[in-house]
């Protein structure tokens, strides 16, 4: 189905990792589903929790959150690209990046993982064709170890500015599918 969207919000599972930096990307996806109203369901053939719905008048948008820890993303991302017969074109990753600052937001299409697990293993199992939402995390203070500064929650401080970037990076997501991943991009990274 060349109209089916995947969109895929990377995380870990479980209650202890719910609103760390790792996982803004699951809050982005829950985002989404909140706009669409949509409610995820567990998928019995990919470990991970999908919904699917329609940006309105636009094609259908499965949202999923695999289920399995970050660096063991590939797996249920494969199993439903080919359970939807979605192609990596079509395939859009939600994911933090150490490597921007607090709050941005920015496209790519392809390339590397950049020192991501999670992006690291998608490659590995379809390859780097896919489409991602980068939300910047910022770079851990001192000499802080950024495995461990991944894995904390956003300070109380930063919660208007990452509440921001849930909702930028949702329109982003939102403006891919209705506009296609240039202008989108182009919309995206222009200056305010």
């Amino acid at each position: 189905m060349a109209d089916t969207w995947l969109v895929v919000g990377l995380g870990n599972p479980g209650p202890d990792y719910a609103r760390t930096r790792h996982n803004i990307g699951q809050m982005v996806l829950a985002e989404l589903e909140r706009r669409a109203g949509a409610s995820p369901k567990r998928h019995g053939r990919a470990e991970a929790l999908v919904a699917e719905s329609r940006i309105i008048g636009g094609p259908k948008v499965v949202t999923a959150f695999p289920t399995t820890y970050m660096n063991r993303s590939g797996g249920p991302v494969a199993k439903l690209m080919d359970w939807f017969g979605v192609d990596a074109d079509h395939v859009v990753v939600l994911h933090d990046e150490l490597d921007l600052p607090l709050g941005s937001v920015r496209l790519k299409q392809g390339g590397g993982h950049g020192g991501h697990n999670g992006m690291r293993d998608i490659i590995a199992a379809r390859g780097p064709e896919v489409l991602r939402v980068r939300l910047g995390i910022g770079r851990p203070p001192g000499r802080q170890d950024p495995a461990d500064f991944v894995l904390k929650p956003f300070a109380k401080v930063e919660q208007d500015e990452v509440d921001l970037m849930v909702q930028l990076g949702a329109d982003a997501v939102e403006r891919i599918i209705a506009e296609g991943f240039l202008a989108a991009q182009q919309g995206i990274h222009a200056p305010s």
